[in-house]
């Protein structure tokens, strides 16, 4: 089983995005077998809210449903339980650092940095441009997906 956590600042837009989509992949190809997926916030801020509306909608818009999610905050025991801890930007790379310590499992990792053009993914929240970020995530869950068959962890 490849135990998968999308982090991000709130847990309410680019984090549940990325755990559906990754999701609807997986169930795709015939591997959701494979995989347990999940996200999870650095802050308190969100805890117990839904997915975002507009993020709700868009990936409604691609048949996608996020129904019962509510936002969470990461736990240590979400660094031992998951293979990989993905964050969505740098920022969320500090706060994974003060929430846990040091990566000493090298679990942590940038979703942009499964892709020929790593680099953070825009905070729809701020920016507003929820395509991009949904384009970003498609292009990082499918960076993902062809790093676990090129490491032949797709069995």
């Amino acid at each position: 089983m490849i135990k998968v956590l999308f982090v991000c600042h709130g847990n309410i837009c680019r984090s549940p995005m990325a755990e559906f989509v990754l999701k609807q992949k997986v169930a795709e190809r015939g591997l959701a077998h494979l995989f347990e997926i999940a996200s999870a916030a650095t802050s308190r801020e969100e805890i117990g809210n839904p997915v975002y509306p507009p993020v709700r909608r868009l990936l409604n818009q691609n048949g996608i449903s996020c129904d019962g999610k509510q936002a969470r905050q990461m736990a240590s025991d979400d660094y031992r339980h998951y293979d990989y801890v993905i964050a969505m930007d740098r920022n969320n790379l500090r706060n994974l650092h003060r929430l846990l310590g040091p990566d000493t499992d090298h679990k942590i990792s940038l979703l942009m940095d499964y892709t020929d053009t790593p680099r953070d993914v825009a905070d729809p929240w701020y920016t507003r441009i929820f395509e991009a970020t949904w384009q970003d995530v498609q292009q990082g869950c499918n960076g993902f997906l062809d790093f676990l068959a090129k490491n032949n962890q797709l069995r």
